[in-house]
């Protein structure tokens, strides 16, 4: 379930992240959906390697 949500998440930010990058005026969107975005993949990869043990 954790999983899916992270995969979820990810993928709402590199969405975001195309549209500030498309609309010129939307550039902190895409500011926002990079920082969110390496934010959740590293939560992601510390919970799953944490899980492993």
């Amino acid at each position: 379930m954790t999983t899916v949500l992270i995969i979820v998440l990810l993928l709402a930010w590199l969405i975001a992240t195309i549209i500030g990058f498309a609309f010129e005026g939307l550039m902190w969107l895409a500011l926002i959906g990079i920082v969110l975005f390496a934010g959740t993949a590293a939560i992601g990869f510390v919970r799953r390697h944490s899980l492993r043990r």
